[in-house]
């Protein structure tokens, strides 16, 4: 099944650049999209709810401004991430703006929900769903979304637990449609194996937080490029759901990160920490090839890189 053009057209790279819950604003997904690659943020990043409206309008009047003055090189389109767990109660009223602007793309995380799907093909938009094993991935497409993203062991944030190669390969057995890769990508050469083990797309988080337009304390960055798989913790402590963060971000929090209690997950609210700290903005998200990340820099020189080692990569095997 080719993909649809609005995951080819334009693209230098294909990548598309996850949401990055309170670091993901419009400076940061407007980098994205005009470096080549899809920028989205979390509808809840917009606070009070009001701003969300602000936001979209900023964004699709900018890209539209970029794309007059450089038919050359235009922009990526953007991606807006909706939760849809019963814990966010702004849903409706976010995805209603997404129907007012006719977000390009929206990527559904924390459940499926046909309603969803339905409002976003209403006017020509497509739904990616992330999911962590098989069996919600066959939920998802049942449900009306358009592709999926697979959300391996070593990914940022909320992440699931399995090998990307057998993630990769049980969804493939049934659907050939859009499927995306997360989990510890953060180089040209991953992109390139993304793509090698089944997936069509990359799906990068953890690099753009030490960006420059990234939304994220300078400790957070400097976190990042300090950082290596060693300091990725797993835990479901800090929201319900199971996710890595970086090890000191818990230690400064005054926790020990390998005595970290299991939490309920029927109490998960993605808005609160099970402790006074709160998970994202006080515990740090982080992906394991954060390794890969040598210095806080401009978004467009992220994209360089990986464009060059990406291009390396093919070289290499001769593609």
């Amino acid at each position: 099944m080719a993909l649809p053009s609005i995951l080819t057209e334009r693209l230098r790279l294909p990548v598309v650049a996850s949401p990055l819950f309170i670091i993901s604003h419009p400076a940061l997904t407007l980098a994205q999209c005009k470096a080549g690659v899809v920028g989205s943020f979390p509808a809840l990043n917009a606070r009070p709810e009001s701003q969300l409206d602000e936001w979209l309008a900023m964004i699709t009047e900018d890209l539209a401004a970029h794309n007059a003055a450089n038919p050359e090189r235009p922009a990526v389109p953007f991606a807006v991430n909706q939760i849809v767990h019963t814990s966010n109660k702004r849903l409706e009223h976010d995805l209603m703006l997404c129907v007012k602007y006719k977000v390009p793309i929206v990527i559904s995380s924390l459940g499926a929900v046909p309603e969803v799907n339905a409002a976003v093909h209403s006017y020509g938009g497509i739904v990616l769903h992330d999911i962590i094993n098989n069996r919600h991935a066959n939920s998802a497409i049942r449900k009306g979304a358009d592709g999926l993203i697979a959300v391996a062991a070593g990914a940022g944030g909320h992440a699931g637990q399995l090998s990307p190669f057998a993630l990769v390969q049980e969804i493939r057995e049934w659907f050939d449609g859009p499927l995306l890769l997360a989990g510890a990508i953060a180089s040209g050469g991953a992109i390139l194996a993304a793509q090698a083990v089944g997936a069509d797309m990359a799906y990068i988080g953890s690099p753009f937080i030490a960006t420059e337009e990234a939304r994220a304390a300078d400790a957070y960055k400097q976190a990042i490029v300090d950082g290596a798989a060693a300091d990725i913790v797993y835990s479901n402590y800090f929201t319900g759901i199971h996710g890595n963060y970086l090890k000191p971000s818990i230690l400064a929090a005054g926790m020990d990160p390998d005595k970290l209690p299991e939490a309920d997950p029927s109490k998960m609210d993605f808005e609160a920490a099970t402790t006074g700290v709160k998970a994202w903005k006080d515990i740090w998200g982080s992906g394991q090839g954060i390794g890969a990340v040598k210095a806080i820099q401009p978004v467009a020189a992220l994209v360089d890189r990986l464009e060059a080692e990406y291009r390396q990569a093919r070289a290499r095997l001769a593609l």
